[in-house]
């Protein structure tokens, strides 16, 4: 068992994991309302992945004999003003994710919960991916600017994106 701190700090994080993937899947809507199906497959992946990141909080609660405590998911906005907004703005919610995952890493260790420890250490190195995947798409996105068939191109790249 952990700390009734510890447990309301992973309750608050497998919201913000769910609220991930609801941000996600609201931008994966926008993309397909604009016509770009790929730009839409990748942020449907990377919803279902945050999904499962929020289960794997679940699950870890639930096997410490904690209790999980489902709480309202905020609305995740409806327009953006481009394909490159929209990813920058991927980046900087994955670069928060990371900060708060450091800030359980650092409870866990403080309250010397090494269980909880080990377990976040997961969520460290999966941070550095998720930003890195990001930031990739980021990047392209500045190089392409406003070449129309060049971003046609990204898009069938980014569709071919599978779940992990």
């Amino acid at each position: 068992m952990f700390s009734k701190k510890m447990q309301k700090a992973l309750n608050d994080h497998l919201n913000a994991e769910l609220y991930a993937a609801y941000l996600y899947l609201a931008m994966a809507a926008y993309f397909e309302s604009t016509h770009l199906p790929g730009f839409a497959n990748w942020m449907r992946m990377q919803s279902r992945e945050e999904m499962g990141h929020a289960m794997r909080f679940y699950e870890y609660i639930n096997e410490r004999g904690g209790r999980v405590e489902l709480q309202a998911i905020d609305k995740p906005p409806v327009n953006f003003k481009s394909p490159l907004a929209i990813f920058e703005q991927a980046l900087k919610h994955e670069r928060v994710v990371s900060k708060e995952i450091d800030k359980l890493f650092d409870m866990a260790r403080k309250e010397k919960d090494y269980a909880s420890e080990v377990f976040l250490q997961w969520f460290v190195t999966e941070q550095v991916e998720e930003e890195r995947s990001a930031e990739a798409v980021v990047e392209a996105l500045k190089m392409i600017g406003d070449q129309r068939p060049a971003l046609l191109m990204y898009d069938r790249e980014l569709g071919q994106r599978e779940s992990e």
